[in-house]
């Protein structure tokens, strides 16, 4: 890349996220303490489900739980165990129907909520008896707790029962133990390792695996650990500043970035110059390491380890099944597990890649090198220009049709630029003109005027107007989004706006609420921190039912899905 040009794209990528603090400035929040945008808290388990047991019979217990407001238990996770000296005795446990609820953790389940009565028959009775309970419940808000196991001494005879202590206990607001930690960072991975689907993603994997393709199998596992630390590296790197954001007061979340046009708008100029190279209108280095700026572009371990971190750059608009969850029990920890976290989202995307690298029996189900690979790469430019189309369409939804127009005129002063560098100083001078004037364009005050708050639709989402709703009565359903996010605009034109789920909403009478988050908005954001959520897509679906809480639904939505749950109403 030009060297004049790439100073450019870096000075202003690095001022990029700059808005944000300006916003919070104009607003007057000049001083920030930790306290000003606390995290919802959880229950610990124990006052979330509070059980009390009753000895009925020589031969039935009753077990009746309390159930906090938007906390269930699962039906199918209830296990019961009795014995005495004389070995175990057989139960006869008679749970009531429940409430059909669907979540990452078991899917379609029948749960609890508010409160429960179960009835244990025994086989026979005894005077020194144990009862093992173990159960399971999440929040609605999108923590799950660890099974629960209590104790019970029961003595059938004098209908008498003692709980029996234990040690360890879940912890408000923190994991006690390892077993949460490692759940959420399973969940992390999976999610990361999702993110290589996304189409977001796509372009840039796909010109990492053609340079495995262009050489040979020496040192090949050692790019793809170099790769996965610039994956890993990045994540922590977003998620510290994330993390000391929020610390701060800014009401931010996953992807938090592209909230800023300034940075919409760096990148869509990045990918336009990846697809130019990639065109053959500009050569960016000897070898293009599978990724689209110059340091990406080098043929050694800083290629490799700069493609991991524009990957990490470009998948921030994707959020993956599991994704959600992990980043929201993320947030909600000290700092050190939430870069835990991160890491580990960051350690499931590099894995694939990683794998590909270290293992010459993967890689030789890649197409061997030849003529092939230059029209391969040249295809490879068409992923990339749409990319480009569609960041500048967003920067358009952000700001204006004004600014989005500048920007494709910065984007042929920029080509230009590119061009004319081939030739001697002379002409190079007129290139640096050009470069000066593409980035003058990302500076531009037009990119710093955003587009009319959908919460002044009156059609639009807020809290108050979703308050008004529900204090009617009326069934409403919340669509958090935001048009630089790829999970959301699927969901609305895969499932979403279909005709058989936007009749099922006339014919319920659901009130459909958006709330867009596509530019900066301090009170979605604390909204979304309601639910234990740091990211969008987040859909509910509110009943009517008063102080009922919402179903929360899968952040990838079906047709099949929405119906099942409007069916419910």
């Amino acid at each position: 890349m030009p060297t004049p040009i790439a100073a450019i794209l870096l000075l202003i990528a690095s001022c990029a996220s700059a808005p944000l603090f300006s916003q919070e400035l104009a607003r007057g929040n000049t001083s920030f303490g930790p306290g000003d945008f606390r995290q919802e808290e959880f229950l610990p388990v124990e006052e979330a489900f509070q059980l009390a047991l009753e000895v009925v019979d020589e031969q039935q217990i009753r077990l009746y739980w309390q159930i906090a407001d938007d906390y269930y238990l699962y039906r199918q996770r209830f296990k019961f165990a009795l014995e005495d000296r004389a070995g175990p005795i057989e139960l006869d446990p008679r749970l009531p129907a429940g409430v059909l609820h669907e979540d990452e953790y078991f899917g379609k389940s029948e749960v609890y909520y508010h409160a429960l009565n179960i009835m244990l028959g025994a086989g026979r009775g005894s005077a020194d008896a144990v009862l093992t309970v173990t159960s399971q419940g999440c929040a609605d808000a999108g923590l799950c707790y660890p099974p629960q196991q209590q104790q019970f001494r029961v003595d059938f005879s004098s209908r008498s029962l003692a709980p029996i202590p234990r040690d360890g206990r879940f912890e408000q607001g923190t994991a006690s133990g390892a077993g949460p930690v490692l759940l959420m960072m399973a969940l992390a991975f999976l999610g990361g390792g999702i993110l290589n689907l996304m189409p977001c993603v796509f372009p840039v994997l796909s010109l990492k695996m053609f340079s495995f393709a262009s050489a040979g199998d020496a040192g090949q596992h050692r790019h793809g650990w170099v790769y996965a630390a610039g994956v890993v590296a990045s994540f922590l790197l977003v998620a510290g500043v994330l993390i000391g954001l929020q610390q701060a007061g800014a009401a931010v979340g996953w992807g938090f970035q592209l909230q800023s046009p300034h940075f919409v708008a760096v990148l869509a100029y990045l990918f336009f110059i990846m697809g130019l190279a990639l065109s053959g209108v500009v050569q960016l280095g000897a070898g293009f390491m599978g990724a689209g700026s110059s340091l990406a572009a080098q043929p050694g371990y800083s290629g490799s380890f700069f493609s991991g971190v524009l990957a990490t750059l470009v998948a921030s608009p994707c959020t993956a099944p599991f994704m959600g969850t992990a980043l929201g029990f993320a947030v909600t920890q000290p700092a050190a597990i939430a870069l835990l976290i991160f890491a580990a989202l960051g350690a499931g995307m590099a894995a694939p890649m990683l794998a590909l690298s270290y293992s010459s029996r993967l890689r030789r189900l890649l197409p061997a090198p030849g003529p092939w690979m230059q029209t391969f790469k040249q295809l490879l430019a068409f992923p990339l220009y749409a990319t480009a189309i569609w960041l500048l369409w967003v920067a358009g939804r952000q700001t204006s049709t004004t600014a989005m127009a500048l920007l494709l005129g910065g984007m042929l002063a920029l080509a230009l630029a590119l061009l004319l560098w081939r030739y001697r100083t002379s002409v190079k001078l007129l290139a640096i003109a050009c470069g000066i004037a593409a980035g003058a364009v990302l500076v531009n005050p037009m990119l710093s005027r955003p587009a009319s708050s959908a919460a002044a639709d009156p059609d639009g989402f807020s809290e108050q107007r979703l308050a008004a709703l529900l204090q009617t009565g009326a069934p409403v359903f919340v669509n958090v989004g935001a048009d630089w996010c790829i999970t959301c605009l699927a969901n609305e034109a895969g499932a979403l706006n279909r005709e058989a789920v936007l009749s099922a909403f006339e014919d319920r009478s659901v009130v459909y609420l958006k709330a867009d988050w596509t530019n900066y908005d301090p009170e979605i954001a604390n909204f979304l921190r309601r639910f234990n959520r740091n990211g969008v897509p987040l859909y509910l679906l509110y009943s009517g039912a008063a102080g009922q809480a919402p179903a929360i639904l899968p952040q990838l939505l079906t047709t099949d899905i929405l119906l099942r749950a409007l069916e419910q109403l």
